[in-house]
C-alpha cells in the first residue's frame, strides 16, 4: 500500500473518520492496528519482525529506567536491545551481501566455498524503523529520556503508518510524548497539511514518476551517448529528491491531519554550497541519528583532528552501507565521507567561526557543489562499479549531442520548473510553507498550475517510493 494509490486513500478515509470521533486511548489502538495492518499489506509475516523488536526495545527501556543504581543491569538490557535490532537488520539486510563477499575472497585464494547464498526477501522499511527502536533504548541509557510507560503507546511510535517504511527516523523524545499525551486537529494543521500532501504527491507523481523512464532507459543500456548519460544523471538526481523528499512531505501532511507534528526530513539541499551544508538539508532525520548515535559515539572532534577526520569518513562509510548491501553504496558513502573530510581541513583553515555564506559567489558554488552530488548519485544509482566507469567514459569520450539528448533536456526543464520556482522562494521567504503564505492571486496562480500538471502528467499507477528498498 502506496501513498500514491486509491487503495491507500480508502484506507486514510475510514481510518481518520474513526480517529476524529474517538478519545485518545482509542486512536492510539486505532493507530497500532492501522499501522500493522498498512504494514501487512505488503508482507504480513513482517509483522512478527517488528512486533519482537517492539517488545525486546520495551522491556530493555524498563530495565535501563529502573536500573539507575546497577550499571551492568543498565548495559546488559542495552546490550540486548542493540544485539537483536542488529542482527535481524543484518540477516535479512546484509548476509547475502557478506556470504557473497566472503565466498569470492576463498575462490580467488583457492579455498573451498562453503557459504550459501539464502532466498532472503527485504522487509519493507526495516533500516528506518529499526533505527527508530534503536534510538529509544540509546536515549534512555544516556540519560535523556524516560522509559514508556504504556506497551501500546510505545508500539504506536514504533509502527506510526505515516512514516514506517521510509521516515522520517523519529526520535521518541519527538513523537512518543505526542503519542501518549491527547492530541488536538487545528484548522491550520489541516490546511497546512493538504499543502503539504498535494506539494509530495505533485513531486512523486508528476516529477519523480516521469524522470523514472528516463533515467531507467539510460542506465538499463550500453550503449548511451555521453549526452544522455549525463542528462540521467541530473535527472536521476531530481527523481531520487522529489521521490524521498515527496513522502516525507505527504507523511508530515498526513500527521499534521491528526495533530502530530513529524521533523522537517528536506531543507532544499540542492541548494546547499557545501557537503556539510548538504548533510544539514538531506535526510535530516538519518544524518542528525548518525551524528548522535555514531560520529559522537566514535568521538568525534573531540580526540584530534586526524580523529575526527577518520571518525567523518566511518560514519558516512556506513551510512552508504545503512542505504543498501552493495558496493556502490559503500562508494557513494566513501565519496560523501571524502568530501566532508577535505571540507573540514579545508574550513579550519579558511573559513572563520560563525561564518555566513552569502555574496556573489553564493548562486556559483551552489552549482559547483551540486554537481559533486550528482557525481555522487552516479555510485548511489549504478548497478555496478563497472557501469560507474562506463558512464564517466561515455561522458568524457562519446559525448555526442543528438535529437533524443534534445528531448530528454526539454522533458527535465519542464517537469522541474515548478519545483524550482517553489524552492526559490521557500529559500528567499526562509521558510518551507512559504507557497501558503503567498497572496491569493499567486497562490491560486500556483495551485493551478500544479493542479493542471498533476491531472496531465500525473502517474496514476500507485509506483512504489525508491527508499522502500532500504
Amino acid at each position: 500500500m502506496v501513498f500514491n494509490s486509491l487503495v491507500f486513500l480508502a484506507f486514510f478515509v475510514v481510518v481518520y473518520g474513526l480517529y476524529r470521533v474517538l478519545p485518545h486511548r482509542g486512536q492510539n489502538l486505532l493507530l497500532l492496528v492501522s499501522s500493522y495492518f498498512f504494514y501487512g499489506w505488503w508482507d504480513w509475516r513482517f509483522l512478527s519482525l517488528i512486533f519482537i523488536s517492539t517488545a525486546i526495545d520495551y522491556v530493555a527501556g524498563r530495565v535501563i529506567g529502573s536500573s539507575g543504581d546497577a550499571p551492568r543491569r543498565r548495559r546488559i538490557a542495552l546490550a540486548v536491545s542493540m544485539t537483536s535490532n542488529l542482527t535481524i537488520l543484518g540477516f535479512f539486510k546484509y548476509f547475502n551481501f557478506f556470504a557473497d563477499n566472503l565466498a569470492a575472497l576463498l575462490q580467488l585464494v583457492g579455498l573451498p566455498t562453503f557459504v550459501r547464498h539464502l532466498d532472503i526477501i527485504l522487509p519493507v522499511g526495516i533500516s528506518f524503523y529499526t533505527f527508530q527502536a534503536m534510538s529509544y533504548t540509546l536515549d534512555i541509557y544516556r540519560g535523556h529520556l524516560r522509559p514508556a510507560r504504556s506497551f501500546l503507546d510505545f508500539a504506536t511510535f514504533v509502527a506510526f503508518f505515516p512514516q514506517l517504511v521510509a521516515g522520517p527516523i523519529e526520535r521518541a523524545s519527538n513523537l512518543l510524548p505526542q503519542i501518549e499525551n491527547p492530541r488536538t486537529v487545528t484548522r491550520a494543521g489541516i490546511e497546512s497539511g493538504l499543502w503539504l500532501i498535494f506539494w509530495g504527491l505533485f513531486k512523486k507523481c508528476v516529477i519523480a514518476d516521469n524522470l523514472a523512464g528516463m533515467v531507467d532507459g539510460v542506465f538499463g543500456t550500453e550503449t548511451a551517448t555521453g549526452a544522455a548519460s549525463l542528462l540521467a544523471l541530473y535527472a536521476f538526481a531530481f527523481q531520487i529528491y522529489c521521490d524521498f523528499s515527496g513522502y516525507s512531505d505527504i507523511a508530515r501532511g498526513l500527521s499534521r491531519w491528526m495533530g502530530v507534528e513529524l521533523m522537517v526530513n528536506f531543507n532544499n539541499p540542492y541548494f546547499a554550497v557545501n557537503p556539510k551544508d548538504f548533510w544539514a538539508r538531506w535526510h535530516i532525520s538519518l544524518s542528525s541519528w548518525l551524528r548522535d548515535y555514531l560520529y559522537i559515539a566514535l568521538g568525534g572532534n573531540r580526540r584530534g583532528r586526524r580523529r575526527t577526520y577518520v571518525n567523518l569518513a566511518l560514519t558516512m562509510l556506513l551510512g552508504g552501507l545503512w542505504h543498501g548491501a552493495a558496493w556502490t553504496f559503500v562508494a557513494w558513502g566513501a565519496f560523501h565521507g571524502a568530501m566532508l573530510v577535505v571540507y573540514h581541513a579545508w574550513a579550519e583553515k579558511h573559513v572563520p567561526k560563525g561564518a555566513v555564506d552569502s555574496g556573489r559567489w553564493l548562486w556559483l558554488r551552489r552549482i559547483a557543489f551540486f554537481h559533486l552530488v550528482c557525481l555522487g548519485w552516479l555510485f548511489f544509482r549504478a548497478s555496478s562499479m563497472g557501469q560507474v566507469g562506463q558512464m564517466l567514459a561515455n561522458v568524457f569520450s562519446n559525448f555526442a549531442w543528438d535529437a533524443e539528448a534534445g528531448n530528454m533536456l526539454a522533458t527535465l526543464v519542464l517537469l522541474c520548473l515548478p519545483l524550482w520556482a517553489v524552492q526559490i522562494l521557500q529559500v528567499k521567504a526562509g521558510t518551507l510553507m512559504a507557497p501558503t503564505q503567498l497572496s491569493l492571486v499567486p497562490r491560486a496562480a500556483l495551485y493551478a498550475t500544479l493542479v493542471l500538471m498533476l491531472l496531465a502528467l500525473g502517474n496514476t499507477g500507485g509506483g512504489a517510493f525508491i527508499y522502500f528498498q532500504f
